[in-house]
């Protein structure tokens, strides 16, 4: 990673936007893998603006790599004022915002934002059109406790590995 994006990168980090559950969110979407350790809920809440419905804030939970946490930051920052349609357009690549392009080591970690904005978004169509599937965001358990569950449920298990001769 270059000199340049390492410093946006800190910066970001110093002072992450929207960090943290959103308490009245009316979206939520989740994406990663808890046995890679990558994991990424997105809020989204909206309110009318206009005639439109907007999002009105964003906020994030992360357990990732920095890179990661700052694209979430950015991206929580860039969708605000956009209907859904607008936000679902938005690319991995322009999620980065003022990061700029990320080396390809690092796509992945905007494309975990891609994709838990898109998780978010299409929930709430779901709700909004009553499609099956629907996400109900009351009651919804944090990352950790997702991360802790995973964790009961593996405990206990063993895998045996046979010894090739």
């Amino acid at each position: 990673m270059d000199e340049s994006l390492e410093k946006k990168i800190k910066e970001a980090i110093a002072n992450p936007k929207n960090m943290g559950e959103l308490a009245d969110a009316d979206s939520m979407g989740t994406v990663g893998n808890s046995d890679c350790g990558e994991m990424l809920r997105l809020w989204v809440k909206f309110k009318e603006d206009h005639g439109r419905k907007i999002i009105d804030q964003a906020s994030f939970q992360s357990f990732g790599c920095e890179t990661a946490i700052a694209v979430a930051s950015m991206a929580t920052e860039l969708i605000r004022g956009k209907t859904a349609k607008e936000a679902l357009a938005m690319r991995h690549d322009e999620l980065t915002g003022d990061l700029g392009a990320l080396p390809p080591m690092k796509i992945h970690c905007a494309q975990l934002v891609e994709g838990a904005l898109k998780a978010a978004l299409e929930a709430d169509n779901k709700k909004a059109t009553g499609a099956p599937g629907a996400t109900v965001v009351e009651n919804i358990p944090s990352l950790v406790d997702s991360l802790q569950r995973d964790q009961q449920i593996a405990q206990g298990k063993l895998r045996i590995l046979k010894e090739d001769k």
